[in-house]
């Protein structure tokens, strides 16, 4: 395992020159400030993605499930659709990206963090129907989107369309800033979190009977998650299927149960898919789709066929 490790590292590596160094014109120190702040946050978008599904996974003993399940997704677009729709279009595009950020993170966070505590305590750790209850609040997020969609200027869907899909062409360097501080934080936490990961896995009947305090430990993953989700969703957009994509792999790449291996290993995927993706679009084929929309695309058929495939089983 450690040295299909060593080789994803190195293809982690190769993709970063190569995104980097091709087609790379002008001043060194123009290229390496430019690219380099896109790079910093594929990468940050990529492991925390990978992280929090990784984290949803477990607890919810599902490999088919994602966080954007829960409607995180959904609640992003309803509220820049909302803000657009309250304000206007012109009032919406002179926001700062700051104020854009720290809101859209805000209420995602505190909206999951009202969801999961309250909903692990009334049914008594019950995550199925806490996860019935994120799909509804999805639907209901969607619903409430294309109602106000529907009654927007033409020219003001325009705005919502391009906040609607994951960018990495203008990253602003003060959000990227901080969402590396959180985004990092959680991921210590994550980090630290593997060795009860490894028992949750054994099965919930077996976690209990070997000590451990399973409804303390679900609440902290999904704690965990929603910070991941929430400031990566804020920074550059909603990834739906990425985090499906990148785990789904790491675990037939490196096929354990042991979390201190699929973080790494869904981590460095995560960053060959963004990286390499990106390099590919942008430099060498020059569409002008965004990745997400491949990824999606990708993800989407992968959800599918194990949708199938567990179905048949």
């Amino acid at each position: 395992m450690h040295r299909r490790l060593i080789w994803l590292g190195l293809f982690v590596v190769i993709c970063f020159v190569a995104y980097m160094s091709f087609g790379a014109r002008g001043p060194l120190s123009f290229v390496i400030s430019f690219r380099g702040t896109k790079l910093a946050a594929l990468l940050l978008v990529g492991v925390s993605i990978s992280t929090s599904t990784v984290l949803f996974q477990t607890i919810t003993q599902n490999r088919i499930l994602t966080p954007s399940i829960m409607g995180f997704d959904a609640l992003y677009v309803l509220i820049l659709t909302a803000a657009v729709f309250f304000l206007g279009g012109m009032n919406f595009t002179s926001l700062s990206d700051q104020t854009i950020f720290i809101v859209t993170a805000c209420a995602m966070t505190l909206s999951a963090f009202a969801l999961f505590s309250t909903l692990l305590r009334k049914t008594q750790n019950n995550l199925m129907q806490m996860i019935l209850t994120g799909i509804i609040l999805g639907a209901l997020f969607r619903s409430l989107t294309s109602f106000m969609q529907r009654m927007i200027d033409p020219n003001e869907f325009a705005v919502i369309q391009n906040v609607s899909y994951a960018r990495f062409t203008q990253i602003e360097t003060d959000l990227l800033a901080i969402a590396a501080a959180l985004c990092g934080l959680a991921l210590i936490f994550a980090w630290r979190m593997r060795f009860e990961l490894d028992v949750i896995t054994l099965g919930r009947e077996t976690a209990i009977n070997l000590g451990l305090d399973l409804k303390r430990a679900e609440l902290k993953a999904l704690m965990i998650t929603a910070v991941l989700v929430a400031i990566s969703t804020a920074l550059v957009g909603p990834m739906a299927f990425l985090g499906l994509l990148v785990v789904s792999l790491a675990r037939i790449v490196t096929p354990v149960e042991k979390h201190s291996v699929i973080f790494v290993s869904a981590a460095f995927i995560s960053a060959i898919t963004l990286v390499g993706g990106q390099t590919l679009l942008e430099r060498v084929f020059r569409f002008s789709t965004p990745l997400s929309v491949v990824i999606d695309l990708v993800g989407g058929a992968l959800f599918l066929i194990l949708l199938i495939k567990g179905h048949r089983k």
